[in-house]
């Protein structure tokens, strides 16, 4: 294999190499440089234009050494340089057909780099090659930028268009392909994942089927990340594999919290039945986020929680993209069995007017809702079940608490109205008239 260097030095090569553990010792990397004496002013050209002398030179170079050592790889970089040394795009898209035809003729591979550090948008060599790949760098008002690759053109072969997002990593690149889910879709009966709550299932017609995706939603300190720690501990005491994802938690505090929920989730995540990644919105680009997710699934997760999307908003470069990702994300971990839970944080305490920063609703398959609301100077808890398209539930509002003692879900909130909104009326003392006797 031979290395063409036409910008930076063999030691400026070697020492990137190093930097990823690479070994070098079976590549010639030959030198086209230009000679420090272009810096004598004697040197500099006076009747002739540089490209007119330095374009040819620099061919012929490329060429000799190509004869003389006839490799089956090589490696131009860069075309940026070529492309300044011609004087016109005509002379430039003659010089590359030509090289083309040249390797072609000799059986070799050549991989052509291309900075784009020359002038205008360079479309003559697109045409020519048979593959093209661009590397793309965005920077985010906050974190870190995001990479991107696309696959430009690839005669004769089909390949999967679209950006996809990369890392730069010891060893070289790390490339986390655009998800498709459609390319893998699969019929199969699927059971359900019981919470071991038996109020708790029953509110949910059984349990949650496997395959689908359910989103608890609530404002701050409901108890949704608790209630998705206690699927994670019911599928993990019965052997099954799970993966928590976590944005805005640290993975001590959850487990910390469990702890004193009286759940098993330390000792399953001591013996590796359970996987816990916290995760950084600004270091972790869309692509990353979901071959993570996706290798947690088909490592045999079957119960995957998220917590929270509005975390993997911030993630993103541009939210309107956000329901496609989760759209293909659910879609195949649905057709993968995995009982995939969504917790969606919500802004606002009490009352109906409270939103959420990104809506999941019609990506989800169920939809569990949590509320505060105030009765008899305390401010309590409840739990609905708002939608399910599996099967049949309960459309009752039941009262919900956590203590020492674990979740706790409790019995129908009967006689009340407007529990919804946060400040509920018990119909049983105004039906009361001039009655003061109080129902408890």
């Amino acid at each position: 294999m031979v290395y063409i260097t036409l910008a930076e030095t063999a030691a400026e090569l070697e020492g990137v190499a190093l930097s990823h553990g690479w070994s070098i010792s079976g590549i010639h990397i030959h030198e086209v440089l230009p000679s420090e004496n272009l810096l004598h002013p004697e040197a500099q050209y006076t009747m002739f234009h540089p490209s007119e002398v330095e374009m040819g030179t620099t061919t012929q170079l490329i060429l000799s050494v190509i004869e003389k050592l006839k490799p089956s790889r090589v490696v131009i970089d860069s075309l940026s340089e070529l492309q300044l040394l011609a004087d016109s795009p005509l002379r430039y898209r003659r010089q590359v057909l030509a090289l083309k035809q040249f390797f072609a003729s000799r059986s070799c591979t050549v991989m052509l780099l291309d900075d784009r550090t020359a002038a205008g948008v360079d479309l003559q060599v697109r045409s020519i090659a048979h593959g093209v790949l661009t590397l793309e760098q965005s920077v985010k008002a906050y974190g870190t930028e995001r990479r991107q690759v696309r696959v430009v053109k690839y005669r004769g072969r089909a390949f999967r268009g679209g950006m996809h997002d990369y890392d730069i990593v010891y060893g070289g690149l790390r490339v986390y392909p655009r998800l498709v889910a459609a390319e893998s879709r699969v019929l199969a009966k699927r059971s359900q994942l019981r919470s071991d709550l038996p109020a708790l299932d029953a509110l949910l017609g059984g349990g949650l089927e496997e395959g689908t995706s359910t989103l608890l939603a609530g404002p701050p300190g409901t108890g949704k990340s608790s209630l998705a720690s206690q699927f994670v501990a019911a599928a993990s005491s019965r052997g099954q594999p799970t993966a928590m994802f976590l944005f805005e938690e640290a993975a001590n505090n959850l487990l910390n919290r469990a702890d004193g929920l009286g759940m098993n989730v330390r000792r399953h995540f001591e013996s590796g039945l359970l996987t816990i990644q916290q995760v950084d919105p600004a270091e972790l680009s869309p692509g990353e986020f979901a071959s993570a997710v996706c290798k947690a699934a088909d490592g045999g997760a079957r119960v995957i929680v998220i917590d929270s999307i509005n975390g993997y908003l911030n993630a993103m470069p541009d939210e309107r993209f956000l329901a496609t990702h989760l759209h293909e994300l659910l879609t195949y971990l649905g057709q993968r069995g995995v009982v995939t839970i969504l917790v969606a944080v919500q802004q606002g305490m009490m009352g109906a007017q409270m939103t959420s920063s990104v809506d999941a609703s019609y990506l989800a398959d169920n939809i569990v809702m949590l509320r505060y609301f105030e009765y008899d100077g305390e401010v309590k808890q409840a739990i609905s079940v708002f939608k399910k398209r599996s099967g049949r539930h309960e459309r009752t509002i039941r009262q919900f608490s956590m203590s020492d003692r674990g979740i706790e879900v409790g019995e129908t909130l009967r006689g009340f109205r407007g529990i919804l909104t946060g400040v509920p009326v018990y119909l049983a003392e105004t039906s009361a008239a001039g009655d003061d006797a109080r129902v408890h």
